[in-house]
């Protein structure tokens, strides 16, 4: 038996738009709730939300019947812990703050098992393999991990077209509000000069046969981000959601 196919990363190489929506909750039982929504795509966050490997795991457990497909963003783009969100079952990874081709690359290994990656032959008895029972995951895991890579920085435009020369990089997220304060605009994503940037990086990345994504969290940016050709696109947070809806119903009866 092979490993699963990746919906998600063959949908970006057909040039699908799939629309997405970022999870910070850190808890399966949100994870659960938001994939009966119908997003394709839904995002564990690793690095800003308080995840570690066990709730990661429970929340990939939680969306196994789901239709919409988890991207695991891990904390930091290290051989360990790309390791270890496969083994529990990832087949997407997003990586925050990259800004070389070399890093790209290192990436690219990191999800790969030898002797074209580095990644550790332990999955026989992880969640990946379904605990041995995918007896050619070795042998097929590697097709189908799809690696997207976050350039959130102006190192990291500066680099974006040696970046988008990697083998293996499935698709470039542009990350908005880091991007923004780099630029020295202080999570101002809206301003023009930032505006700019973000749409010439997406041209630039669709040039190159890859998959440009983006976060928006208004209908204003989402409907910017639509119109500059993102093609994995995040529509919203599952925390701004609730406090958002919350804080309106909130002021609704009390100034009733």
């Amino acid at each position: 038996m092979p490993a699963p196919k990746n919906p998600f990363k063959q949908a970006l190489a057909e040039g699908k738009r799939q629309i997405g929506c970022w999870m910070s909750f850190a808890e399966p039982s949100v994870a659960e709730i938001m994939g009966t929504c119908g997003f394709d795509w839904l995002v564990v966050d690793g690095e800003h939300a308080p995840n570690d490997i066990r709730s990661i795991r429970d929340q990939l457990t939680a969306l196994a019947a789901s239709p919409s497909h988890p991207v695991v963003r891990v904390p930091v783009g290290e051989d360990w812990i790309i390791k270890q969100v496969l083994d529990a079952g990832a087949q997407t990874v997003l990586v925050p703050i990259v800004e070389s081709a070399d890093q790209a690359r290192q990436l690219v290994r990191a999800c790969r098992y030898p002797p074209t990656g580095v990644r550790g032959v332990g999955a026989t008895a992880a969640r990946a393999t379904r605990f041995g029972g995918v007896s050619e995951y070795i042998q097929t895991a590697d097709q189908e991990i799809c690696l997207l890579v976050q350039v959130e920085n102006r190192a990291g435009m500066a680099a974006l077209d040696e970046i988008l020369t990697v083998e293996g990089v499935d698709g470039v997220f542009i990350g908005p509000a880091d991007l923004s304060t780099d630029m020295g605009f202080q999570g101002n994503s809206a301003a023009p000069e930032v505006r700019a940037v973000i749409a010439d990086a997406m041209t630039r990345i669709r040039a190159a046969g890859k998959a440009p994504g983006i976060l928006g969290t208004n209908e204003e940016a989402t409907q910017a981000y639509l119109e500059m050709g993102a093609q994995f696109l995040a529509v919203g947070l599952d925390v701004m959601l609730l406090t958002q809806t919350a804080r309106a119903l909130s002021a609704r009866w009390k100034s009733a």
